[in-house]
């Protein structure tokens, strides 16, 4: 078994960030631009954001598309380039974790302790 597949196995893969979370994009070709999670991939650490990391996809034609041609589409992006906005001030904030009392396990923006989930 190749040592990169070994490595994808054997991790526990926990993201600080969930589908529809407002993140922004902190290092790269698309730094500062905010986004919505569209996906997240845990096993690659990897998240699909709304209009960043735009790539071109050659398309052949077929029932959906009949002309085909070349579309823009988004890529996955590495979760640790991406911040998670802050939902009391709209900035970038890291991501905590509390439990409360009734026992959930809950995210917290450590800027502003403000919950999350």
């Amino acid at each position: 078994m190749p040592k990169a597949k070994k490595l994808l196995e054997s991790h526990n893969h926990k993201l600080h960030v969930k589908k529809d979370d407002t993140v922004i994009v902190i290092t790269g070709k698309d730094k500062g631009k905010k986004g919505r999670v569209i996906a997240a991939y845990p096993r690659e650490n990897r998240v699909l954001i709304e209009g960043v990391n735009m790539v071109k996809k050659h398309q052949k034609p077929n029932q959906q598309n009949p002309q085909g041609g070349i579309l823009n589409q988004e890529a996955p992006i590495h979760v640790s380039n991406v911040m998670l906005l802050d939902p009391k001030s709209g900035q970038p904030t890291r991501v905590g974790y509390k439990v409360l009392d009734n026992g959930d396990k809950v995210r917290v923006a450590k800027k502003s302790g403000e919950v999350i989930d």
